[in-house]
């Protein structure tokens, strides 16, 4: 089995908020830090198991948030110790096939991304100890004991440590036995400890992220809190998926801005399915998004005809690339509330339907949400409050089983990018079937709260 091991026995000592409040407890980005560590590991198809190794003190807070989020793959939460080699060994006692893969991972890194599982659990295929590390960037220099340089090693062979490190059960417990043999242990990372007492066991490096970071100080919260607003995953556009092609058969859909573009798209490969899809538009029947009675007909009119809805989609939304300050004002209202309002329309109002369904919402970002752009400010603006409203709502809603999530597509070819663009160099941008594919994948996945990239696939 491959057994996440994620270590929450650490304290908040360091940073100095004056409480004891232990900082994988915290809150980042909606959520304790904690959940978001497992929320990675239990999302994983290649974890089969998660152990999580606690201060006694906060077991039954670990179990209460284990139970909250019915986390299906969490089967053990142990007490752990005073030192992390004591939450380590409590893992390591815990189990008993010595060909289990352990991955050791701190509470406290919460965004370690699946790239780095995949390639730790492909590399115990090959080692029985493999650590994560990333490059070392700055100059590392030794000091003497007058706080003066004594020797600047060579940086390039230098790497930072992160977690997981990952063992064969065997050799893990292995190290453990000899080590605490020793009257000279002194307490190390699992990786010094298998470096110390089987130096004859490779220890192989898996290449980390630098956003793969740790919880120390409490300037890490604020960091933590915007990698969370600017993560994003890859979304799959090659093919539909086996479960988004069965959804597209039984599903009820809508798509709202289905006339033309990305929205258009999407309708036309679920007709290819005999799909339950609807598309509402204001070129096509009149649907204004902005317009909230406009909404709720048009759900009303579905729900009429199939007796629930099972996903919306919303890709309605006006691009006009002009100056703030030549922009009329007519343009900058119409675009706020199509952009943005609309998203807002469509949601409150689809909340009473999905809420029955356990359903999905899938709205659409921008490049641009990450640093507004000159020339279409009004759009990089609602671009941005999109994906902050889906990150909100996906936690607002967690409990009702709406999943919601935003794509972020490169640039594509719609009508809107070349009635505002001209016609651009062939190739350069991302076909509109990519986007439509990636998003009905997505609607169909169990990701919440996401933000999913969709590039051309030359890059």
């Amino acid at each position: 089995m491959n057994i996440a091991v994620i270590l929450a026995g650490g304290s908040g000592s360091r940073m100095g908020m004056g409480n004891d409040i232990p900082k994988q407890f915290m809150k980042v980005a909606g959520k304790k830090v904690i959940e978001h560590t497992i929320d990675v590991f239990e999302a994983s198809p290649l974890i089969d198991e998660i152990c999580i190794v606690s201060k006694s003190d906060f077991v039954a807070d670990v179990e209460n948030l284990v139970v909250a989020n019915q986390y299906k793959k969490v089967k053990k939460v142990l007490h752990g110790g005073k030192e992390r080699y004591h939450s380590s060994l409590a893992a390591i006692n815990a189990y008993t096939d010595d060909n289990d893969n352990l991955l050791f991972h701190d509470a406290v890194r919460p965004l370690v991304s699946q790239r780095i599982i995949a390639d730790c659990i492909k590399a115990l295929k090959h080692y029985n100890a493999v650590d994560v590390a990333v490059k070392t960037t700055d100059t590392i220099i030794s000091v003497d004991e007058k706080e003066c340089i004594d020797f600047i090693p060579d940086r390039t062979k230098l790497r930072n440590g992160q977690t997981p490190q990952c063992f064969k059960l065997g050799t893990i417990r292995k190290a453990y036995e000899l080590a605490l043999a020793d009257p000279n242990f002194t307490t190390t990372d699992d990786c010094g400890t298998v470096r110390r007492y089987l130096p004859n066991e490779p220890l192989y490096v898996v290449n980390g992220e630098n956003s793969n970071m740790k919880l120390t100080y409490v300037e890490d919260l604020f960091l933590l809190d915007k990698l969370f607003q600017l993560r994003t995953q890859q979304g799959e556009q090659s093919k539909l998926s086996d479960n988004a092609i069965t959804c597209l058969k039984q599903k009820v859909i809508i798509v709202f801005g289905g006339s033309y573009g990305i929205g258009g798209e999407i309708i036309n490969i679920a007709k290819q399915y005999n799909s339950h899809i609807y598309s509402f538009s204001r070129t096509q029947n009149g649907c204004d998004v902005s317009n909230v009675e406009h909404v709720q007909k048009a759900l009303q009119q579905v729900v009429a005809k199939e007796g629930h809805i099972d996903a919306v989609v919303c890709t309605a939304g006006i691009l006009i690339k002009e100056s703030l300050t030549s922009m009329a004002q007519n343009d900058i209202v119409n675009s706020i509330n199509v952009n943005l309002l609309g998203v807002i329309n469509v949601a409150k109002e689809s909340f009473q339907y999905l809420k029955e369904t356990k359903g999905a919402l899938l709205f659409y970002t921008s490049s641009s949400y990450t640093r507004g752009r000159m020339m279409y400010s009004i759009y990089s603006a609602t671009k941005a409050a999109i994906v902050n409203f889906v990150q909100a709502m996906a936690e607002e809603w967690h409990e009702f089983g709406i999943r919601i999530n935003c794509i972020n597509p490169e640039r594509t070819k719609t009508p809107m990018r070349l009635h505002n663009f001209g016609n651009e160099p062939e190739g350069s941008l991302l076909p509109v079937e990519d986007v439509a594919i990636a998003s009905i994948n997505t609607l169909f996945s169990d990701a919440t709260g996401e933000v999913i990239d969709v590039r051309r696939k030359s890059h």
